[in-house]
């Protein structure tokens, strides 16, 4: 059974979130690393020797890449199809892997031509490994069987036909070589016993099975499929302990990190989750496409992803020394002479000067207008220092409002503090010559809206009443100067005419001698 440890908790001042050190260690990845492969990534491969080189099939082959390689190292491509399923030996001296055709090859990793096959499968060969003793190879295939083969003489030992469907999953014991579990599209998990060339424990997923997995102590198993992450106990009999279900499409893959055995999953929903010991997710990797396949080095040092797409990501871990380097490639500062200039400088007679220009951001109240928040944008324009010092903004303000035809929005549905500054607002600037058109059309809008309810409030209905006596005033004001502009123009229009008249009557008196000495 694995341990459940209790984790520290500890706060991080400058997001103010809550984080675990699992959280912290599965965090410190770098940028993924993405190379382009023929075709989808069906299966990634980690040497168990240092170098941890990985191995990538993809496509009709199988390439080895270095832990900080960007091209491949070796490539294996004798394959007439798809390849399926490379996996190294323990020493990491020899490579596995099954075909569509298929045929099963055996590659030396300094060779390139395949020193074993082993043939004898109808159908598709998805996933191949070598039994902990290094001498033995099984296979699970579409045709329903799953093959146990001898590599010294490349002849079959065995064959166990007990699933009904596609087999497509497979994880052999590190410590018992002739144990090995595999995983179907009929919905099982079957544990195989070499001795008994049977089964000795069948589990339902209840969906088809995409991966199995062993932990290192072996009496824990992990099975993918559908939705859902299962963990069952060997030791009781197979009894299912726990069911996640955190990805909201099939999971496609799981692998084991070193430190802790925290579990990883990969899904088509384009997630990584990563698990602490009490099965909660403590970090998500997000990817471009869906995943088929991932893997983690022996040393949690490289985590890499495969897609459908033929993308491999490949995160490596970031260490004090990366810190270290890039704290040490300090920016070089300007010199002496351009810092000590500032905005006295003068320059001088051969000096370029350049200009800048400088760039214009808008206002609050701007961007709530640009944003159609017109009741916004009106209260911005109505605060205390706008309203006092730059009447002319807030005026602005309601004629833009007037304009796009939201005046009568924006002053609707007011309580009674932002209410008050309105009317303050137009008791002071409404006989300003600059704003009394505008501002008499916001106070017939306001009479309108709030006549009804004047009574609510009794300093909105002071402030009203004061409204309308002014008006009134004014009103019997402008009446007064109509008068007397219409006496003026009476006054005008009756002094013209005589100025005409006097002009033509003078004409015949100065013309009269030139006419007769003419």
């Amino acid at each position: 059974m694995a341990s459940f440890k209790p984790t520290k908790v500890q706060f991080l001042p400058k997001l103010g979130e809550k984080v675990t050190e699992d959280t912290l260690y599965w965090k410190n990845y770098k940028s993924p690393v993405q190379m382009k492969e023929f075709g989808a990534v069906t299966k990634i491969d980690f040497s168990p020797l240092t170098p941890h080189n990985y191995a990538v099939t993809a496509s009709t082959r199988i390439h080895v890449y270095g832990l900080h390689s960007q091209e491949p190292i070796r490539s294996f491509t004798r394959f007439r199809d798809t390849a399926y399923g490379g996996s190294f030996r323990g020493d990491g001296k020899l490579l596995v892997a099954g075909s569509e055709e298929g045929l099963i090859r055996l590659f030396d990793i300094s060779g390139r031509v395949a020193l074993r096959q082993f043939t004898g499968h109808s159908k598709a060969v998805h996933v191949t490994s070598f039994l902990s003793d290094g001498f033995r190879v099984v296979s699970g295939s579409d045709d329903l069987t799953c093959r146990v083969w001898d590599v010294p003489s490349a002849v079959e030992i065995s064959s166990v036909t007990e699933h009904t469907d596609y087999i497509r999953a497979l994880a052999p014991s590190k410590l018992n070589p002739d144990l090995f579990v595999t995983g179907s599209y009929d919905h099982t998990v079957k544990v195989f016993d070499m001795r008994s060339g049977s089964s000795v424990m069948t589990m339902q997923h209840g969906h088809p099975v995409e991966c199995v997995l062993l932990y290192p102590s072996e009496a824990l198993l992990v099975s993918t499929g559908g939705r859902y992450v299962k963990i069952w106990d060997l030791l009781k009999g197979g009894q299912e302990l726990v069911s996640l279900k955190n990805h909201h499409k099939t999971v496609t893959c799981a692998c084991l990190s070193s430190v802790g055995n925290k579990l990883l999953t990969g899904s088509l929903d384009r997630h990584v989750k990563v698990y602490n010991s009490s099965y909660k997710v403590v970090h998500n990797f997000d990817c471009d496409a869906s995943i088929l396949s991932m893997a983690v080095a022996p040393d949690d040092e490289v985590l890499a992803v495969g897609m459908t797409n033929g993308v491999l990501s490949v995160r490596h871990r970031k260490h004090k020394k990366d810190k270290e380097t890039l704290t040490s490639r300090r920016r070089r500062g300007p010199s002496y002479r351009v810092f000590v200039k500032g905005k006295n400088f003068m320059p001088r007679q051969d000096d370029f000067l350049v200009s800048k220009p400088v760039k214009q951001y808008l206002r609050k109240y701007d961007k709530q207008l640009k944003s159609f928040e017109v009741s916004k944008a009106l209260d911005t324009a109505l605060q205390t220092w706008t309203r006092t010092s730059k009447p002319e903004v807030t005026v602005a303000v309601i004629i833009e409002l007037n304009r796009r035809g939201t005046l009568k929005n924006a002053l609707a549905g007011r309580n009674e503090e932002s209410l008050t500054k309105i009317l303050n607002f137009l008791l002071k600037h409404i006989f300003d010559p600059r704003f009394s058109r505008p501002l008499l059309m916001v106070g017939d809008i306001v009479l309108d809206l709030y006549r009804q309810v004047l009574h609510q409030s009794p300093v909105v209905e002071r402030l009203l009443q004061r409204l309308m006596e002014v008006l009134g005033r004014e009103e019997e004001l402008q009446q007064e100067l109509l008068q007397v502009l219409g006496i003026l123009d009476t006054l005008f229009a009756s002094l013209t005419p005589r100025k005409e008249v006097a002009s033509l009557a003078a004409l015949p008196v100065d013309q009269g001698p030139q006419l007769q000495a003419a």
